[in-house]
């Protein structure tokens, strides 16, 4: 069966507390230790599961209708998927993010020292335009995000940051998940990081035939059609040293290969959880920067790297560590609790976006 999916998707971040005589009690309730209660309804059911990516956490039946479970999916932003009876289903009652190229719940458990990062209360708040573009490479529309600071002036000129989300997501990922607008208002509102405009494509650009083309066309369309799209609509300043570009585990390898192939466009670099290579090992022709060690220190401000520690690809990180210390060449390093996750790339935008334009 071949389905055509739908570029826009729906999300939800508060809790929908239903109709009580329809509904019943259903949703879910953030206790103090961080854990979650969760009580949904799958009348005539017989198991109701959360699948945290293999780490399952069953809920239990009150009565015919009703499941219910305290569970532990850890801090932070935590997609699952809600399965019962062996089906994977989406609830209206617990909040739906995009991920692993499909809508799905999520709950978003709060990170001690991190929860006024992404408030919205007490800062002025920028804004966030879709817009549709036309693509040279695609030969159709394609999608992006546009933050703007809640200054913005159109009078001035900004530096921009292309940002870039991972497999399976698409352009809503840092905004949404990420939270990136928010935290970008905190910061702004602090006096920590510069005004600048954070734009945010759909990277999963599709190729016939090739799933992973995707890898090496998105760059294409960023350099033939959303730049010079950009630079066309918005008041951004056009020279290296005023663009950066970054992006998480598929957009990271995106980012390392645009920036490293065009440092010439690019001043400030940022690899979160990802790689400076191909890890399919089918195109790292980039890497040729690495031969020249000055070269690669006078193109880039800030070359900076973050990943998990928990993280599954942490042996590639490595790897792309030993490569860099015997290319005589040494960017910023950072390394955070937690996994292949928002958790993560939350923690990398916080500290990335004061470091660049800073001049």
């Amino acid at each position: 069966m071949k389905n055509s999916w739908p570029l826009d998707t729906a999300v939800s971040f508060d809790p929908y507390f239903g109709e009580p005589d329809r509904d019943g009690d259903q949703g879910y309730e953030l206790l103090p230790d961080g854990r979650a209660r969760i009580c949904l309804k799958a009348p005539g059911a017989k198991e109701v599961v959360l699948d945290q990516f293999g780490h399952a956490h069953p809920l239990a039946r009150t009565d015919a209708d009703m499941w219910e479970g305290v569970v532990d999916l850890g801090r932070g932003f935590q997609y699952f998927f809600l399965n019962v009876d062996g089906c994977d289903v989406l609830s209206p009652y617990l909040p739906i993010g995009y991920g692993c190229c499909r809508p799905m719940n999520f709950l978003d458990i709060p990170v001690p020292g991190e929860e006024e990062w992404a408030a919205l209360d007490g800062v002025p708040h920028g804004a966030v335009t879709r817009h549709c573009f036309p693509s040279s490479v695609t030969g159709k529309d394609e999608v992006c995000l546009v933050y703007t600071p809640a200054s913005y002036d159109p009078a001035k000129k900004y530096p921009v940051l292309y940002l870039q989300h991972g497999y399976g997501e698409n352009e809503t990922g840092w905004v949404y998940q990420g939270h990136v607008g928010r935290i970008a208002d905190r910061l702004l509102a602090g006096g920590k990081m510069r005004e600048m405009i954070i734009v945010m494509a759909n990277g999963m650009t599709q190729a016939p035939g090739d799933r992973w083309q995707m890898r090496l066309l998105f760059p294409q369309v960023l350099l033939r059609d959303l730049i010079p799209f950009i630079e066309s609509r918005y008041p951004v300043l056009t020279d290296k040293w005023h663009r950066a570009m970054a992006g998480l585990s598929m957009g990271s390898f995106q980012t390392s290969y645009v920036t490293m192939s065009h440092p010439d466009l690019f001043g400030y670099v940022g690899v979160f959880s990802g790689f400076l290579r191909d890890i399919r090992g089918t195109e790292n022709t980039h890497l040729a920067l690495l031969d020249d060690p000055a070269r690669f220190r006078e193109s880039f401000r800030v070359f900076y790297r973050a990943m998990g520690t928990e993280d599954q690809f942490f042996e590639s990180f490595l790897a792309d560590d030993v490569l860099l210390r015997d290319k005589g060449i040494a960017p910023l390093r950072r390394t955070f609790p937690g996994g292949h996750d928002w958790g993560v790339w939350r923690r990398c935008i916080h500290e990335f976006l004061p470091l660049i334009f800073a001049e």
